[in-house]
């Protein structure tokens, strides 16, 4: 009851400091306003954009190894001209490796080509066609949400059949149902099974809201797939259980034996998983980081400056009051903790605005940028428990000495 009656005693103590002593009370809490702001804006922005990062490598697969010509991530003295001489993956492949591999669960060919999409007067320019084998609705994540997927008879008998993203369907058919009507591509009607759920924005553009998915039969019947212009691949995902590194061991041996390459020879493939991109993203975002505990500890100095001295200020007007308190009794704790329950208030107060500032820079950058920006309840956490810490380190000198002044000399001070 003692604690909770001076607690309550040191809010209000803190509230008439705010109200008597305006101005002065704003610029000091200014400093703890400013430091929470920053880092807390800093750490949300870091937040949002590893969550972005995280999602897309998640459409990436992060049980997905890629077998492509160039690799993701380049060595500092490896020749540009070996890559440039590398065989690119091709069809037969896709059915070696289907045969060779016991670590996989599903291998699929993949080529992406650029070409206008039109249905009547409505058209698509530029549009993405994904020519993929029957598989890629097991190493791809999407859901389909109107129509249905590929038949396996589809896929490999090559039928004119097409399966179109959220953003591709509202452009051809922006008031019908696209299943069951066609589509044009390179001039030959296919028709649609099925359309992809909305996924958003992927930062590695493998969202396939703009993009059309056909069988890769189908598509070599209009197109050199194997082109280098198309950028054809590999996609092989890892059964239940398997390692990534594991299936990349495999995949390694297998695609070597494939190419019959010397044990001394280097690798003329390149086989890519989302690892490779995860630690220098994440390298990135602790420098970003970093910079942002620099700023905000700056900022934070000189608001735990600021709250030292309003402190220091409270102390001297009210040393007759300590000494009246002590000399009925009043220990050196209670006058320690009255003082310092006052010093955190008040940096709670400047932490709160900040938090407020932050709240509101997010919610209108969300808006404005169509962003997914969002204070999280860590950082909530973390900017109040650095206001209580700032106001202990800050109040605690002030406080101490407020304890230890004598009360004789206290109540006869003139302050």
């Amino acid at each position: 009851m003692i604690f909770l009656a001076l607690f309550r005693e040191s809010i209000l103590f803190a509230l008439h400091a705010l109200r008597v002593n305006r101005l002065r009370t704003v610029l000091s809490l200014l400093g703890v306003t400013i430091g929470i702001f920053a880092i807390i804006t800093v750490f949300t922005a870091v937040d949002s954009m590893e969550k972005k990062v995280r999602e897309s490598m998640s459409s990436l697969g992060e049980n997905v190894v890629y077998v492509e010509k160039w690799p993701w991530t380049f060595g500092p003295d490896y020749p540009w001209w070996k890559y440039i001489n590398r065989p690119l993956p091709d069809t037969k492949e896709l059915e070696d490796v289907k045969r060779r591999t016991t670590l996989a669960d599903a291998v699929v060919f993949v080529a992406d080509v650029r070409k206008t999409v039109s249905s009547g007067t409505s058209y698509v320019e530029n549009c993405i066609i994904t020519a993929a084998s029957h598989e890629f609705d097991k190493v791809s994540t999407f859901d389909i949400s109107s129509g249905r997927y590929f038949s396996e008879l589809e896929s490999e008998t090559g039928r004119a059949v097409a399966i179109i993203g959220s953003s591709v369907a509202a452009a051809l058919f922006p008031s019908a149902d696209p299943v069951g009507n066609t589509i044009k591509i390179f001039g030959r009607n296919v028709e649609v099974v099925g359309v992809v759920a909305q996924q958003g924005e992927s930062m590695f553009g493998t969202s396939l809201d703009a993009k059309v998915v056909i069988p890769m039969h189908y598509a070599r019947t209009l197109v050199d797939i194997k082109a280098e212009e198309y950028q054809p691949h590999l996609l092989v995902k890892a059964r239940e259980g398997v390692k990534t590194e594991d299936l990349t061991d495999e995949l390694e041996g297998v695609m070597r034996a494939l190419r019959r390459l010397k044990p001394t020879s280097d690798d003329n493939f390149a086989l890519n998983e989302v690892s490779l991109l995860a630690q220098p993203t994440q390298e990135l975002f602790n420098i970003i980081g970093s910079v942002g505990w620099v700023i905000g500890v700056f900022s934070i100095l000189v608001g735990g400056f600021g709250i030292a001295n309003i402190m220091f200020v409270s102390v001297r007007e009210r040393t007759s009051q300590i000494g009246i308190q002590k000399s009925l009794g009043a220990r050196n704790s209670f006058i320690l903790m009255q003082f310092l329950v006052e010093s955190v208030v008040l940096c709670l107060i400047g932490g709160v605005i900040g938090l407020l500032l932050v709240w509101g820079i997010t919610t209108l950058g969300a808006n404005l940028l169509d962003f997914d920006f969002s204070l999280s309840m860590a950082n909530v956490v973390l900017g109040l428990s650095i206001s209580v810490l700032i106001g202990i380190i800050s109040g605690f000198i002030p406080s101490y000495s407020a304890s230890q002044l004598d009360p004789v000399e206290a109540i006869r001070s003139n302050a």
